[in-house]
């Protein structure tokens, strides 16, 4: 499995021969240079998305045109946005599995919000939700936006998650203590990646505490476009 991190809470998710890309802002993404918008979406096959704030759906149809891929998500926001952008989507919803090539993707459980802002007022776009991406024997747990919940106990004892994109910036989602509670608490992974983070003057700027929180588990924080493998 390889991860690039495209700033923010966005992802390239290469595994099992499938190239996914979660929650696409690359447009007005303070963390993003646009120049690489091209080289993010390259092969680029389906497009998979949490929920629908802007920061995690800004650039979803343009990489979907530009990708040729599916996006796939909660039933509503994908409803919408096919509706909206004619763009080819999957929606399914929290406990559904849908496959993609030999990749298969499980709905979970988040604890946040979802809407999209249209004419200057928040759209209901479904709820929020996590994923779990299993393929070739590995499996990782995208927890999406959200604070720690108890059905993170239910996740490990269901699908055992040994890598994770967790978010870690705090004030729209846990921050570093809440997510190493939740690390500690629920799973034992083999390594976390930060996500939701370094972007706002709000959010937290660094993963360093984070790290020191659940060591000895590595966190793997790459810089933006770096593709690491785990």
């Amino acid at each position: 499995m390889h991860l690039t991190w495209l700033g923010h809470a966005s992802f390239r998710i290469e595994i099992g021969g499938e190239v996914l890309l979660l929650d696409p802002w690359l447009r007005g993404n303070p963390s993003f240079d646009e120049a690489r918008f091209d080289e993010a979406v390259a092969g680029v096959t389906a497009i998979l998305l949490t929920h629908g704030h802007f920061d995690h759906i800004a650039s979803a149809a343009e990489a979907a045109r530009a990708a040729s891929a599916p996006i796939y998500g909660i039933y509503d926001l994908v409803s919408w946005l096919t509706a909206t952008e004619e763009i080819e989507g999957v929606g399914f919803n929290k406990g559904g599995t849908v496959t993609i090539g030999s990749v298969s993707v499980t709905m979970v459980n988040a604890v946040h919000s979802s809407s999209a802002t249209v004419d200057g007022k928040p759209v209901y776009t479904g709820g929020e939700a996590g994923f779990v991406i299993s393929a070739g024997g590995e499996t990782l747990y995208v927890a999406g936006d959200t604070d720690v919940h108890s059905d993170m106990a239910l996740i490990q004892e269901l699908h055992h998650p040994k890598v994770a994109i967790l978010p870690i910036g705090g004030h729209f989602t846990m921050d570093a203590a809440r997510a190493a509670f939740a690390c500690r608490k629920f799973f034992s992974f083999n390594a976390v990646v930060p996500s939701h983070y370094k972007t706002f003057p709000l959010l937290a700027q660094s993963a360093d505490a984070f790290a020191a929180m659940i060591a000895p588990t590595p966190v793997a924080a790459p810089a933006v476009m770096e593709r690491i493998a785990l």
